[in-house]
């Protein structure tokens, strides 16, 4: 039988991260002699592969100091992590809206742009490690919006596109879902606004965590 799969982005979708994110890429770049990027712009690159969000934050950089710069804000990430310095809180209605989509019969995925190891340290913090079927990394993938993440995430759970939803903050995580031929539901509590997810193929927005139930039961 079919599987119904709701796949959800982590950062600025399940977890507010932006705090750790932008100090880790203070660091990194001002470790390189290089003015760090406005946090406004950095939170648009959210859900990016880190590679890929370092070249857009530094597009005059070289491979060579994007690879450095890259490497830095890991290592920095790391340190925080082990500091106990990570703040990465879950969204309000979270926990309540992923008991009511299991008791609906959907089973759980992430699709993310952070490492394997930054997704374990989440959900292990939370608590959330036996919740979901399917975890999607960039550490395995293309970033998004490329459909790899979407595509094995479907394969793993026993789901198919037409009974897949993607959930996400960004329009990166809409366009892959469109990439992929799923669902694409957009969240407006994360770091890009309506217009730009509805702009970027998403069929409805959620404007508060409990809203997804009847989106994805409709």
């Amino acid at each position: 039988m079919t599987k119904k799969l709701a796949l959800f982005d982590c950062d600025g979708t399940m977890v507010d991260s932006q705090a750790n994110i932008c100090a880790s890429m203070d660091q990194a770049f001002t470790k390189h002699g290089l003015v760090p990027p406005d946090h406004h712009l950095v939170r648009r690159i959210v859900g990016l592969s880190l590679t890929e969000a370092v070249a857009q934050l530094h597009p005059e950089g070289d491979q060579e100091i994007v690879a450095a710069v890259t490497q830095s804000y890991k290592d920095g990430f790391v340190e925080l992590r082990q500091a106990g310095g990570l703040h990465e809180p879950l969204y309000d209605g979270l926990l309540e809206i992923l008991e009511t989509l299991e008791a609906s019969g959907w089973v759980l995925g992430v699709a993310t742009g952070k490492s394997d190891r930054g997704l374990r340290h989440v959900l292990e913090t939370h608590g959330l490690s036996d919740r979901f079927v399917t975890l999607q990394t960039a550490d395995r993938h293309p970033s998004k919006p490329h459909p790899a993440m979407v595509e094995l995430a479907i394969l793993e759970a026993g789901a198919a596109p037409e009974t897949t939803a993607m959930i996400g903050d960004t329009s990166f995580d809409m366009e892959m879902a469109v990439n992929a031929k799923v669902r694409a539901v957009g969240v407006d509590w994360g770091y890009h606004d309506e217009h730009e997810l509805i702009s970027a193929g998403a069929e409805v927005v959620a404007a508060t965590m409990s809203d997804l139930n009847g989106i994805l039961n409709r």
